[in-house]
């Protein structure tokens, strides 16, 4: 995540987190610690997984003080190992103490779902199938969350409703069929866009492939009817498989021949990742 993309769109709503957390003031905090002394203390990862969000950690303790220092040794990605020293956070520990919670909340949320990303995408290593997020997605933690997704070998869908077409079931529902949504989404849609449709069954298929549309999502089929759609689609659009895929199911879906995989579960359903700030001292 770069200097840009932290300041424009995350700096906000880290603040948001930290104001959570400090209403007023840090009662605790305030109670043993009356003015500023320098500290230190050691960031240990607590089990075996990938790390993401190291940048976001860090900045959560330069918001509440521009001086506070982080050295990290490791990266986002790395594979990291229980008991593995990654880092130390160097500044007032009034400060150390404060963020402490919010920036691990951050970090824990990010490598736990890099970790799920990881393990998933590792099912369809050879076979040419991109596995991607979804907008399932916890309230203004989307940035950081689809940004975890990537740094575990995923890919993302559109980040939001601006981002791109996708006409769900509703959608066709509320035009009045298949072909009726494609036409609306082609005259309305900047050229540029995709048209994107979620289809049940295999007669939406063909009605999907006439109406023109750019991607078809298979949703929630068996698999012996998603492997007849792809032959029946035939290379005509993208295609695309949904519906409660997890780690679990991913293998059997990845022989049907889609060229995406997307799954909820790797924003909604990944553990977070244990990790600890440790030894706090005074330098």
């Amino acid at each position: 995540m770069n200097k840009i993309t932290m300041t424009l769109q995350a700096d906000h709503l880290i603040l948001a987190a930290l104001k959570e957390d400090i209403s007023s003031e840090d009662v605790s905090m305030n109670a043993v610690i009356k003015e500023a002394v320098r500290g230190e203390v050691d960031l240990i990862c607590k089990e075996d997984g990938i790390i993401a969000g190291l940048d976001v950690f860090r900045r959560v303790f330069q918001l509440l003080d521009s001086e506070t220092e982080a050295e990290f040794f490791c990266k986002d990605g790395d594979q990291v190992k229980k008991g593995q020293l990654m880092g130390r956070v160097a500044g007032d520990i009034r400060v150390l103490l404060s963020g402490e919670r919010v920036a691990l909340n951050f970090l824990q949320r990010m490598s736990g779902i890099a970790t799920y990303t990881h393990s998933v995408a590792a099912l369809l290593n050879g076979t040419g199938i991109k596995l991607l997020d979804t907008r399932k997605t916890t309230p203004n933690m989307r940035i950081f969350e689809k940004y975890a997704v990537r740094v575990g070998g995923g890919y993302n869908h559109r980040y939001n409703l601006s981002d791109g077409v996708l006409l769900k079931d509703n959608h066709i529902g509320a035009a009045g069929g298949v072909v009726q949504a494609v036409k609306m989404a082609k005259e309305y849609a900047p050229f540029v866009r995709k048209i994107e449709i979620e289809v049940e069954d295999l007669d939406m298929v063909r009605e999907a492939v006439e109406a023109g549309a750019d991607i078809i999502m298979l949703d929630n089929m068996a698999p012996e009817d998603m492997r007849e759609a792809v032959r029946i689609i035939d290379g005509r659009a993208e295609t695309e498989c949904s519906g409660n895929v997890t780690r679990e199911n991913i293998a059997g879906l990845a022989e049907i021949g889609v060229d995406y995989i997307s799954s909820g579960a790797l924003t909604h359903s990944a553990p977070i990742l244990d990790i600890s700030m440790k030894n706090l001292h005074a330098v």
